[in-house]
């Protein structure tokens, strides 16, 4: 696969965080040993390239703050290095139902653009790592790992129930059962702190 080192991947993340200091790097970062934790137990994932797509996924927030742009910058960061892979997974976590329009949040780009991710959303097929980010993104707070629904709030209280939501969450839910029945466990069981940090969440409300 075309993507950076462990190590590139990590210091790409450090200087991310420096550019733009704010909770999305511990977000990615539990995104990372989500997908990791889940990897070392699946049939045919590597653990290591999870992980590094895991830090990978939302690299593009180190502009600064935006919503769907975000996943065109870090695709564009990763591209313009070599690392188509990381690039997809940029993209691809996003849309879990495989919808282009089903996005919770603002198109905050170009028409161009939108139509860009529109058509690569709709012809690329997601394989297992896409899956797997798109999974572990729904598991993953700044503060640690929780429940899928938690994080549902949280994105909902961030960005609004847009009217694809209903299918981002089933879309969601069954890439999780998928893996469960791949892997013989529940999900949950290989996180740690996952109860508690779900059972201390609170959003801070504007």
């Amino acid at each position: 696969m075309q993507i950076p080192t462990l190590e590139q991947a990590e210091a790409f993340m450090l200087e991310a965080e420096k550019r733009n200091p704010t909770p999305w790097a511990n977000h990615a970062r539990f995104v990372a040993k989500a997908a990791r934790a889940i990897a070392n137990v699946h049939p045919r994932l590597d653990p290591d390239t999870a992980y590094i797509l895991g830090l990978a996924h939302d690299i593009g927030r180190q502009e600064g703050w935006s919503d769907i742009k975000h996943i065109l910058d870090g695709y564009k960061f990763f591209m313009a290095r070599g690392f188509d892979d990381a690039a997809r997974i940029c993209l691809t976590h996003s849309f879990a139902n495989g919808y282009p329009d089903a996005y919770s949040g603002t198109w905050d780009i170009q028409p161009e653009e939108k139509l860009f991710i529109r058509q690569f959303i709709q012809t690329v097929p997601f394989d297992d790592y896409d899956r797997l980010i798109q999974l572990c993104d729904g598991l993953a707070l700044p503060s640690g790992f929780c429940l899928l629904e938690v994080r549902v709030v949280d994105v909902m209280l961030r960005h609004g129930a847009g009217e694809h939501i209903t299918a981002q969450i089933k879309a969601t839910l069954k890439i999780k059962q998928d893996f469960e029945k791949e892997i013989g466990v529940s999900i949950y069981s290989l996180l740690e702190g996952v109860v508690e940090n779900t059972f201390t969440f609170q959003h801070v409300l504007d």
